[in-house]
């Protein structure tokens, strides 16, 4: 439990960072791209709605922790689920359209 609870720290600091339009290198394929690349995105934008996914993803994690603490094995199944479709609806949104790009 303590260390679920210390990725969850890791997250939310890894939020605060991308929620600020800052931390863009913690993005591993913006980090990835040629910089040619990545003046064809907005990175602040990018960054904010990765901070919120990242917050998104700590609140799910936080059901992993409830379960094991009290014992309920039905939160962690919600967490999970919880987790996996937060991940799903980030990457779609992410790679459909062109939201990010300038």
């Amino acid at each position: 439990m303590i260390g679920m609870m210390f990725v969850i720290g890791l997250f939310i600091v890894m939020g605060i960072f991308l929620i600020n339009g800052k931390g863009s290198f913690l993005i591993t394929g913006y980090n990835t791209m040629f910089p040619k690349e990545k003046e064809k995105y907005d990175t602040v934008a990018l960054s904010k709605f990765m901070g919120k996914t990242m917050f998104a993803l700590s609140f799910s994690m936080l059901f992993w922790v409830f379960s094991e603490a009290y014992e309920i094995n039905w939160l962690f199944i919600i967490g999970l689920v919880l987790f996996i479709d937060i991940v799903v609806t980030m990457l779609v949104y992410i790679n459909t359209g062109n939201r990010f790009k300038k």
